[in-house]
């Protein structure tokens, strides 16, 4: 297994694929009880702010666990890492039967009963959060598994094994439906539900013989591998890091810079690199193609979401959609592909779909034309995410799990932090043009207020104005709000054009060196 010539052993590979199911079991449960009634609103008495920051909290750990992982993984061993992501599914499970167990209570009204959803909230926070360290170790320890046990193929098996994360999605989203009423009753049987995979990759990884990674197996050093990544890698990721930290914990911007220079002091005087081109470079590209991929899904998805409420369908079977054509996609098209065009090639042709997905939606109308669009988009932003950490492990292989993982991590925490705040303003300009263009510019200032973001300033529309317009012009308005969000897709573009420009720069990159070849140590 750990070496290039034996056979892989496939009970690894599904224990691998089973435990990213797991995440996203974990994800789907999630997202559906912070954001559904009669769920944690309503049980914790949760307002939209407690509740986006309690989804949060199962997110941002998610992506700085994955790089911190990676620093440590290969001493540690993988088993350790399999075992440490069970042990905090177990706790998430224990703490959210705790707050159940505190707000549940006999005889609780009133002041005590408040006292006791701040206590169930708290137990739900820290819960959350151990959840998304449980669910970025899965990610740091299955990448280099699978990059490991197939060498030669990697682009192909890791596309094959990311197909657990909308497959985890299809199956978890059904099953949620399923049992909406059930939940309705006591949302506890949809903890239940991520134990279900959590406890079949355990028993399937826990004699399994895990590879030794190749970083490794060569005798590459660990002060190699860090030098792969460099000081422009750990800058990227410090910052990130950092900043996303800051956010969480109210840090001032000083500390933050601080905080970034130092750590990325120390680690570039350590390893004495820059880091490898090619890797800052595919860095870069992630922060667009994570915004792409993730930072759109919403607006995607409020889209159809709409349409399928207006028709009697539930909403969750949007996303079940969209997961279910990556999960084909992904599982059986990605080796024949990837064969035919090449990791660049798909990468490109990606961009370009996505580009037209995105453009097409933005003026689709009709509950057919939006998901024919949205179709067309779900083809272009499939194998973005698994080829790019194809591509990062074959060009990088001395970067062994720290390469790999951590532009996973970047790509998450860019999200949050640059692309999500980024597609939001692209969202309130578009919303302006297309308010002024049905109204006025008059009515466009009385509706909207002044705002800043990292970027600079912008004018964004206040729902408490916007509420107190009646009749006509109210509905008017609204509908123009509706249109400017949707045109607002033509404008995300941007960020596959700028992917497609780099990958073609790649293309020509390795064209000159004589053709893409994977790095062999």
């Amino acid at each position: 297994m750990s070496n290039q010539d034996s056979q892989p052993d496939m009970k690894l590979f599904w224990g691998c694929f089973i435990a990213l199911i797991t995440t996203a079991f974990a994800f789907i449960t999630r997202a559906f009880l912070v954001n559904a009634e009669p769920f944690w609103p309503s049980t914790f008495g949760l307002d939209q702010v407690q509740a986006q920051e309690l989804f949060g909290a199962g997110i941002w750990p998610f992506a700085i666990s994955i790089i911190v992982f990676s620093l440590i993984i290969d001493n540690i061993g993988y088993r350790a890492a399999m075992f440490f992501s069970f042990i905090c599914y177990a706790l998430y499970a224990v703490l959210a039967f705790q707050a159940y167990g505190v707000v549940t209570a006999e005889g609780l009204t009133g002041d005590a009963l408040k006292t006791a959803q701040v206590e169930a909230y708290d137990l739900l926070y820290m819960g959350s959060i151990i959840l998304g360290l449980g669910n970025g170790t899965v990610e740091a320890f299955i990448n280099p598994v699978v990059a490991t046990m197939f060498n030669k193929d990697k682009t192909k098996w890791l596309n094959i094994l990311h197909a657990g994360w909308p497959g985890g999605l299809v199956l978890g989203g059904i099953l949620t439906i399923l049992l909406g009423e059930q939940a309705a009753e006591d949302w506890r049987i949809l903890i239940y539900l991520i134990a279900i995979p959590a406890v079949v990759y355990l028993v399937m990884l826990l004699k399994a013989q895990f590879p030794v990674n190749e970083r490794v197996s060569s005798g590459t050093s660990y002060k190699e591998m860090l030098a792969e990544f460099g000081a422009i890698g750990a800058l990227i990721a410090g910052y990130l890091i950092f900043r996303q930290l800051g956010m969480v914990f109210g840090w001032e911007d000083n500390l933050i810079y601080g905080l970034t220079a130092v750590a990325t002091i120390a680690y570039g005087f350590y390893c004495k690199s820059f880091g490898r081109p090619i890797l800052i470079f595919m860095c870069i590209i992630m922060i667009p193609l994570a915004t792409t991929e993730l930072g759109t899904d919403g607006a995607i998805s409020g889209l159809m979401e709409e349409p399928m409420k207006a028709a009697g369908q539930h909403p969750l079977w949007v996303l079940i959609y969209t997961s279910a054509i990556m999960m084909v996609l992904r599982f059986w098209f990605a080796g024949p592909i990837v064969a035919k065009l090449g990791p660049l090639g798909l990468l490109a042709t990606s961009a370009v779909l996505a580009i037209a997905g995105l453009y097409l939606l933005s003026t689709a109308t009709g509950l057919f034309m939006v998901f024919a669009c949205a179709t067309l988009y779900g083809f272009g932003k499939t194998f973005f995410w698994p080829t790019t950490l194809g591509v990062v492990s074959e060009q990088c292989p001395k970067g062994g799990a720290l390469t790999l993982n951590a532009i996973a991590g970047i790509g998450m925490l860019a999200v949050g932090i640059l692309g999500g705040p980024v597609i939001g303003k692209l969202t309130e300009d578009s919303i302006k043009v297309s308010v002024e263009g049905a109204t006025s510019t008059e009515t466009y200032n009385s509706i909207s207020k002044d705002s800043t973001y990292f970027l600079g300033d912008y004018t964004a529309v206040d729902s408490e104005k916007l509420g107190k317009l009646v009749g006509d012009q109210k509905l008017k308005v609204e509908e123009s709000i509706q249109s400017g969000k949707q045109g607002s897709l033509a404008s995300v573009a941007v960020f596959p054009f700028f992917m497609l420009v780099c990958y073609i720069a790649l293309i020509l990159y390795f064209k000159n060196r004589g053709g893409y070849k994977p790095v062999e140590l």
